[in-house]
């Protein structure tokens, strides 16, 4: 475990939506790198609850509605606030992230404020229209932004935890991931990217293509 991992106090978000095969097992994986998970519970219909670890460290939130996946981050990001942790991890339920890379995300924040995983330079596993997808947002946001950003679409990402008051989105859906990167750089705040392996099981997406455009657009003309 590096020395910045050593000297804070980090805890993850991990929302959740009909994960039911594999919340406990990312759970579980995620402890050894944070001091607590916040899962948060987005209104699942299946036996995901019953999946949840039972830890002295693991926070539960549950909600019975699902209500998308910017507003169950924003609700792991007030309680991480409110409990004062200095970092806080964001990781998808779906195994798509390995959590063994919290520490490499972690380790960026020495000198930035946001990082995000950069999945882009190895796309031999990530479906084509994901990887369409990807760097036409990128892209957009790069101009937007003024800045180079690598992928936009990750959700795995650590951040200085000071800094989510400012950051927070109004979005409710996935666009709510551009808009945390809109709101970092109106605020100056230093974004960077760590690479993070592509990984892509059979699993189908959660993420509605004509919704997910839709909402990126009011992102962007916010």
């Amino acid at each position: 475990m590096n020395n910045i991992l050593k000297k804070n106090k980090v805890c993850a978000v991990i929302p959740f939506y009909n994960e039911s095969k594999s919340i406990g097992g990312i759970i579980r994986d995620t402890l050894p790198f944070v001091d607590r998970v916040i899962a948060v519970n987005d209104g699942s219909t299946d036996d995901s609850l019953l999946n949840v670890v039972k830890d002295d460290r693991v926070t539960l939130i549950s909600y019975s509605a699902n209500k998308g996946k910017g507003f169950a981050l924003n609700e792991g990001f007030k309680k991480s606030i409110e409990a004062n942790f200095d970092f806080t991890v964001t990781i998808d339920a779906d195994f798509q992230h390995k959590p063994e890379y919290i520490p490499s995300l972690i380790k960026g924040l020495e000198d930035n404020d946001v990082i995000i995983g950069n999945r882009l330079n190895k796309m031999n596993r990530m479906p084509v229209q994901r990887i369409l997808s990807n760097k036409i947002t990128s892209f957009l946001l790069s101009i937007k932004t003024k800045q180079k950003i690598l992928d936009s679409q990750c959700g795995f990402r650590a951040y200085r935890t000071k800094v989510l008051n400012s950051i927070l989105p109004s979005f409710t859906g996935f666009e709510a991931e551009s808009e945390i990167i809109l709101n970092a750089a109106k605020n100056n705040f230093r974004i960077a990217f760590v690479y993070v392996p592509t990984i892509y099981n059979n699993g189908k997406s959660k993420m509605r293509p004509f919704e997910a455009i839709k909402g990126f657009i009011k992102v962007m003309l916010k």
